[in-house]
């Protein structure tokens, strides 16, 4: 995405700028020499964070889709860093940067001013890597499979300043939801809203989620929890649904089963005011959102792209206001027909097995297999 706010009186000036950083990027040697070591950088911060969102979310979808699509690294490998040159760079956007994967959005401008400026400017323009058709564009569909990625790692250590920083390992397990273009899509962003979560240290407050169920069944039960929050990935052709907790090593086969109970009891009853309250939230959440123009812009842009239309706030919210128990019910017993997805980082040994957290997953209250050891 390429964005730039300006006085919509110099909206001629501002798409062919905008044409000129598409279409003819110089990238010089010394850009890309600094782009390098900007990446290096950004790959050696990942992994030095105390908050390992960013690589969690990465290993779940290695998990979840094995070796096909979304599953593929986001993060460029470290050896691949070098091997990107000017060369790389013009076939890919030889392959997509085609017009048919464009959209031109604006917001506060004429529509008819607008087709006029990106008819001066994007049509018949000769872009900088040539007028050769595109050729290798990976259109393949998403195959869930599930499974479990591991990283055993030393977190005693992470702390960035003097204060020490507790020894935590994390967890994210994940279940097949759908595709944003299905009618699905809006139960699950509810399902996701109502069960909500957060860190431990998160300031209460309206509007905080404190009622949702992650924090009133995990976080406001368990204090030894230091993180407990639902996250909803939707794309094109899948989805996924996911939990990610964080507690002492001491004590991950009980948070395992705390998270594989909460999955559980998505697919049991659901309370009236929770339901109406999380749709409250998400509706609310939509609002706040669009109130900015760079993010209605962006939303423009991004439905247009996905979908190939724009739904108006109204029409969302009318969707979501639709949303009633019975599909929470449906879509999060669909949900937990599948496999599991599963990424686990830090100390392991009290993990349990893959086999177990399915099987925990596929029982009436979520309930890990019990395992007797002979020595301790």
């Amino acid at each position: 995405m390429y964005a730039v706010s300006a006085d919509s009186k110099g909206l001629d000036t501002v798409v062919g700028l905008l044409a000129d950083v598409v279409l003819h990027p110089r990238l010089t040697d010394e850009e890309i020499e600094m782009t390098r070591m900007a990446v290096r950088f950004e790959l050696e911060d990942l992994n030095m964070r105390p908050d390992p969102e960013p690589l969690l979310t990465e290993m779940l979808h290695e998990a979840a889709y094995r070796g096909n699509t979304v599953g593929f690294r986001r993060f460029c490998p470290t050896e691949n860093i070098a091997k990107i040159d000017r060369g790389v760079l013009h076939s890919y956007l030889r392959n997509y940067y085609t017009p048919d994967r464009m959209v031109l959005a604006g917001v506060g401008v004429e529509h008819d001013h607008l087709v006029e400026c990106a008819r001066k400017y994007l049509l018949g323009t000769q872009p900088a890597w040539g007028s050769e058709t595109a050729v290798d564009v990976d259109r393949s569909v998403a195959q869930y499979t599930g499974g479990i990625i591991k990283l055993e790692r030393d977190m005693s250590n992470v702390s960035l300043g003097p204060a020490p920083f507790p020894e935590l390992t994390h967890i994210m397990i994940g279940l097949e939801s759908c595709s944003f273009l299905e009618a699905d899509f809006i139960p699950y962003a509810v399902l996701n809203m109502m069960m909500g979560g957060g860190g431990s240290f998160s300031a209460g407050g309206p509007g905080k989620g404190m009622f949702t169920r992650l924090y009133l069944n995990v976080l406001n039960r368990h204090h030894w929890m230091y993180n407990a929050t639902a996250y909803h990935h939707s794309y094109e052709d899948t989805g996924l649904l996911c939990i990610h907790a964080s507690a002492d090593p001491r004590q991950v086969r009980e948070m395992v089963e705390i998270i594989t109970k909460e999955f559980v009891l998505m697919g049991g009853t659901v309370d009236v005011v929770e339901l109406e309250r999380a749709k409250t939230q998400l509706m609310s959440m939509l609002m706040m959102n669009l109130e900015s123009r760079p993010v209605i812009f962006e939303d423009v842009g991004r439905q247009v792209l996905a979908t190939h239309s724009r739904k108006l706030p109204h029409e969302l919210c009318t969707l979501i206001r639709n949303v009633k128990p019975e599909d929470i019910k449906r879509v999060a017993s669909k949900m937990l027909r599948g496999n599991p997805a599963v990424a686990a980082l830090g100390n392991l040994a009290d993990l349990p097995s893959y086999e177990h957290i399915h099987v925990a997953l596929s029982s009436r209250d979520g309930r890990l297999p019990k395992t007797y050891r002979l020595f301790r």
